[in-house]
């Protein structure tokens, strides 16, 4: 059938959300009063979900006919999870002490067990809400946030894949991840402005601060350097190396598993995409314990990101807005879930006694991932900024095999 659509070219509707996500970036970085009060409030990645979906809404863009989130899945988003995993660095994150991955961790299996938590509180009460079968399954559909919450957008891309979600419901998923998490974040900012006070009432101690800030410090001048052309072919190198064994190894395996063992399929391990994600992740994971880890010096994750904010247009374009009045009842499931999440994290930080800092950033580099947990970093102290990159980076390296495991617990409790 033939397109209605205003632009059906690809090259076009990519030139496009490029123009779009560099007007985002360039009106956030802006020094203009109006703009810095407007990011103050909404943030950069709600628009580059928001602004793609108008492109749908509107007629421009019709993204049935529109092979862009399938060369984004397929392409970038493995090479996006390469990047930004290169740069795990694990002696730094056990050098950053045991509370500070206490909290992290804390915050990632709370979310793990937040999501079937949610679904079997809503389902006592109106179990349609979380019900449906096939593509729309809500529990499907949670499975993108948790792969949000636990990595980023690109495990939460991962997951839209693997569990094989519905646009429909996939649309109100975001909407879902991204106003239950900013919500979170905005309580998260105003803990940071009262840290002292609060530290204080959590008997926490918080003596290691200033030495972290220190090793912080210390890092950023001994890696970074002003990239040239050989480091940006490089990374690209790395990302799209790897991205391409990825997809033949998963073309060779989940094919043999489907064969050899079909009962695997009720896990997604017969599924072609589930392995990309997985083999592109471990092969990041690997090679971070290689001199090609360097490249991050260079700006790999940067690369990766940039890669990552091309993937979040994409699934805009796909984003239908009046799914979230629709149903509104999967907020209550994703203010359930962060709720058991911050619970979790005020409980653990309140026997531990760690300070707010290491909470916060956890809490952070699981639901917000690398856009955000510098952020509330940066919040507590701007050297600190790098070490909520840090710890979403293991986020990211996470996120995949955590979010998998939500997706079957969710399956298993989902009436």
């Amino acid at each position: 059938m033939e397109s209605t659509a205003l632009i059906t070219n690809d090259a076009a509707v990519l030139g496009l959300l490029a123009v779009i996500l560099g007007a985002i970036f360039w009106a956030a970085g802006s020094k203009i009063p109006a703009f810095q009060n407007f990011f103050t409030y909404v943030p950069v990645i709600l628009l580059c979900y928001f602004i793609p979906s108008l492109l749908n809404t509107f007629g421009i863009v019709e993204p049935e006919q529109s092979r862009m989130y399938f060369v984004s899945s397929r392409y970038l988003l493995p090479s996006t999870l390469v990047l930004l995993t290169l740069s795990i660095d694990l002696d730094s994150i056990v050098r950053l002490g045991p509370k500070a991955l206490i909290m992290f961790l804390t915050g990632t299996v709370s979310i793990i067990i937040g999501g079937p938590l949610a679904i079997i509180l809503v389902s006592l009460v109106s179990p349609e809400t979380v019900g449906g079968a096939g593509p729309d399954a809500v529990w499907r559909g949670l499975t993108t946030v948790a792969g949000s919450w636990i990595g980023g957008g690109a495990n939460q891309a991962a997951m839209k894949e693997v569990y094989e979600v519905g646009d429909q419901v996939f649309s109100a998923m975001v909407a879902v991840d991204v106003i239950v998490a900013n919500l979170w974040m905005a309580v998260l900012l105003y803990i940071a402005a009262n840290t002292e006070k609060i530290d204080k009432w959590m008997g926490a101690d918080t003596s290691a601060i200033g030495a972290l800030q220190t090793k912080v410090e210390e890092f950023q001048k001994k890696h970074a350097r002003i990239p040239n052309l050989t480091d940006f072919m490089l990374i690209l190198a790395v990302g799209f190396g790897v991205t391409g064994f990825s997809h033949m190894a998963a073309d060779w395996l989940a094919p043999w598993l489907a064969e050899t063992a079909p009962a695997l399929a009720r896990f997604s391990l017969t599924s072609q995409f589930f392995w990309l994600v997985v083999i592109a992740t471990t092969g990041g994971l690997i090679l971070s314990f290689t001199p090609v880890k360097s490249l991050e010096g260079a700006g790999a994750s940067k690369v990766g990101s940039a890669m990552l904010y091309v993937l979040i247009a994409s699934i805009g374009l796909n984003m239908d807005i009046s799914a979230v009045l629709d149903r509104p009842g999967l907020f209550v499931v994703g203010g359930l879930w962060i709720g058991f999440h911050s619970i979790s994290l005020i409980v653990m930080a309140r026997v531990i006694k760690a300070p707010m800092f290491y909470m916060a950033v956890g809490s952070q580099a699981n639901v917000g991932g690398a856009a955000s947990a510098p952020v509330v970093a940066s919040a507590f102290h701007p050297s600190l900024a790098p070490v909520g990159v840090l710890l979403a980076v293991l986020g990211y390296a996470l996120g995949t095999y955590g979010a998998w495991l939500t997706g079957q617990l969710m399956r298993i409790v989902a009436p």
